[in-house]
């Protein structure tokens, strides 16, 4: 269902989803929630784990460091941020992030349009067998108009 209401959520609350090990997520708007227009969510990622490489074909993407220290790739560039910096990246940009530290970090997402929370819907089981397919999870990136591109970021 569609809503387009206002919304007040605690700490905790949202839609609670995974993208592999060690990164959880929960969203606090999803695109049902916005007539499509966004996601919101929070993405708690464990030390030193990230996602691939990766580039979205239609949706655009900010993410907001809360905590922790990130390397991040966009496009050929990399760069360092630490709390409170911010990244926006167009469709069609290859990116990555790693968290540095030895703690649990926190990002805020944005995705525009909305709708991300369906991927993670499917992608979550996936990545919880022991060794998760490849060709399966690339299919899937190709069925919400993302593709792979490599792996994760390492930490040199």
């Amino acid at each position: 269902m569609i809503s387009t209401q206002p919304q007040v959520l605690t700490h905790k609350e949202g839609l609670k989803l995974q993208s592999g090990a060690g990164r959880d997520l929960i969203f606090k708007l999803t695109g049902e929630d916005t007539g499509g227009a966004f996601d919101y969510f929070i993405v708690m990622v464990a030390p030193h784990e990230g996602p691939p490489l990766h580039v979205h074909h239609r949706q655009e993407e900010t993410f907001h460091v809360l905590k922790g220290k990130f390397k991040v790739r966009v496009g050929d560039e990399i760069l360092f941020c630490n709390e409170g910096d911010f990244v926006y990246l167009p469709s069609k940009v290859p990116h990555a992030f790693l968290n540095l530290t030895d703690e649990q970090g926190e990002i805020i997402v944005v995705y525009t349009p909305g709708g991300g929370h369906k991927f993670f819907e499917e992608l979550g089981p996936l990545m919880h067998s022991v060794s998760p397919d490849k060709k399966v999870v690339a299919q899937l990136f190709e069925k919400y108009q993302m593709t792979l591109l490599g792996p994760p970021l390492s930490q040199e």
